[in-house]
């Protein structure tokens, strides 16, 4: 917001001097971003591999030239196949308009030849991730060239809805700066932490909430502390 200070820096807490935050406060953080976004809907979308290739390219860009690069791909190929076959250069071309299409297009191409090499089933079927426990499937996808555990954690909530909680730098931020997650703490542990702050069936719901309230309040620079619905909850807080 115009005239705002810019955000300071959140130091560092130590691991030792943490201490996670109480349930009941969770618990009214969550209300309010409810209050103020809604309950969102998404069911999962069983398609895996989309999720995977869409995750890689929604990196350091926009949402719109994310789903343009993706939807480019889709028709330069007619399948994944088709895409880990292809010259690298080839799927470079076809997702330029996502930005370091040079970097994404060989991550791409070496996720899809990993994943035919490690797979349990022919072909780049990843459908077998429904069914066994959430860190074999964690496990497997993070082995895989590049891949964290955001990338991770987005391929197995929003394909099947399982326990995981994607956290991105908005997720990271606003977490820190209420104080639910550790200040500091790499993004590993930022994972394991929200995770454990959720409750089942909650997952969704929480990262899009925090999510959408990094983007639309809790900006990186210069955060809209005077209109923030959770200013009296945020340790952090300009105003």
């Amino acid at each position: 917001m115009a005239g705002a200070a810019p955000a300071a820096k959140l130091a560092t807490v130590p691991r030792d001097a943490w201490r996670a935050p109480a349930r009941a406060r969770v618990e009214r953080i969550r209300d309010r971003l409810q209050d103020v976004y809604g309950v969102p809907v998404q069911p999962p979308h069983e398609d895996p591999l989309a999720e995977l290739v869409l995750t890689v390219l929604s990196q350091s860009t926009n949402d719109r030239n994310r789903d343009v690069a993706y939807l480019r791909l889709r028709e330069w190929f007619p399948s994944w196949e088709a895409v880990r076959d292809a010259p690298v250069p080839d799927i470079e071309e076809a997702i330029r308009p996502g930005g370091i299409s040079k970097v994404k297009s060989q991550r791409i191409h070496d996720i899809l030849v990993a994943i035919e090499a490690a797979n349990r089933v022919e072909g780049l079927d990843l459908g077998w991730m429904r069914d066994v426990p959430v860190q074999q499937s964690r496990d497997f996808l993070c082995a895989l060239p590049g891949v964290g555990r955001k990338t991770a954690a987005c391929v197995l909530l929003f394909s099947y809805g399982l326990r995981d909680v994607p956290v991105d730098t908005h997720v990271s931020r606003v977490g820190m700066r209420l104080h639910l997650l550790r200040p500091g703490a790499p993004f590993d542990e930022l994972h394991d932490e929200l995770l454990a702050l959720t409750p089942p069936g909650a997952e969704l719901e929480f990262h899009v909430n925090i999510l959408r309230h990094g983007r639309r309040t809790c900006h990186s620079q210069r955060p809209a502390c005077e209109a923030c619905a959770l200013r009296r909850s945020c340790p952090e807080r300009r105003v």
